[in-house]
């Protein structure tokens, strides 16, 4: 993807403040040759993500949605994914308050990446949740957004409850997505040596879910499911990645794992 059409794409201006020296290094760290052994998915399932405006019109001709009332309601932080603003994950958060949870945004807005900047506020955001709440957190993140959850929990396991991801790379290559060239051009660092000191396979040590999908068309089913130990469950659900934050399927697969715990 080229680099200058993925920063015109996005919904900020801090382009203008980007030096030619830095636009030139983002480049190159955007065409950077991929390694053998990592590949992304198939290109079809890919092109089937742009479809995702269709799933609100598809929930209006399907049967609607039966939300039960939770059996202990939870205090659940969403996290978006590379590139996505706190607003895709509204429908979620709005289904998750009809069953009597309380579901709180990140707070940072878009999630440009996982900088030691935006980590640390990520780590900011939690403590307040968790003080505000008298109660560990429920983490719930969708693709990049559960990576840093993974980490949140990590460095914070006496704030959280229990981590829920969703399409989220954190085994195997990190560059085993089809994402992560518009995610260097972007956050300004290589996949594989993130800014915080972390090894992201390794298992938080609260209860951790890993939801993947083999029609993901972003993330490799994979690195996503994770291996034995580097999570406590894996969930196959038969979701796009964009449909982990717009599905009945999804929805209900998040009720479930809430009411769980």
């Amino acid at each position: 993807m080229h680099y200058y059409a993925v920063m015109a794409s996005l919904p900020f201006k801090d382009t203008r403040f980007i030096d030619r020296e830095e636009l030139a290094r983002r480049w190159a760290l955007a065409a950077e040759p991929s390694p053998d052994d990592a590949r992304g998915p198939r290109w079809q399932l890919l092109l089937r993500e742009f479809l995702w405006p269709l799933e609100p019109v598809r929930r209006l001709v399907d049967t609607p949605l039966s939300i039960p009332a939770a059996r202990n309601p939870k205090t659940v932080m969403l996290l978006p994914g590379f590139g996505a603003h706190p607003i895709r994950m509204r429908w979620m958060a709005r289904n998750l308050e009809r069953a009597g949870h309380s579901a709180k945004k990140w707070g940072l807005g878009y999630n440009l990446g996982a900088t030691e900047a935006r980590f640390r506020k990520a780590e900011e955001r939690l403590a307040d949740l968790h003080q505000r709440s008298g109660e560990p957190i429920y983490l719930v993140g969708w693709s990049l957004g559960g990576v840093m959850a993974r980490e949140l929990a990590k460095k914070h396991p006496d704030k959280v409850a229990k981590v829920i991801t969703m399409g989220s790379p954190f085994s195997g290559s990190p560059r085993a997505n089809n994402g992560w060239r518009a995610y260097q051009a972007i956050a300004g660092h290589r996949v594989d040596e993130p800014e915080i000191d972390t090894v992201i396979h390794e298992k938080p040590p609260v209860e951790t879910v890993a939801f993947w999908s083999p029609r993901d068309g972003v993330v490799h089913p994979r690195a996503a499911c994770g291996k034995p130990g580097e999570r406590d469950r894996a969930v196959p659900l038969r979701c796009s990645h964009m449909g982990f934050v717009l599905t009945h399927e999804a929805v209900v697969a998040v009720l479930g794992e809430l009411d769980r715990s």
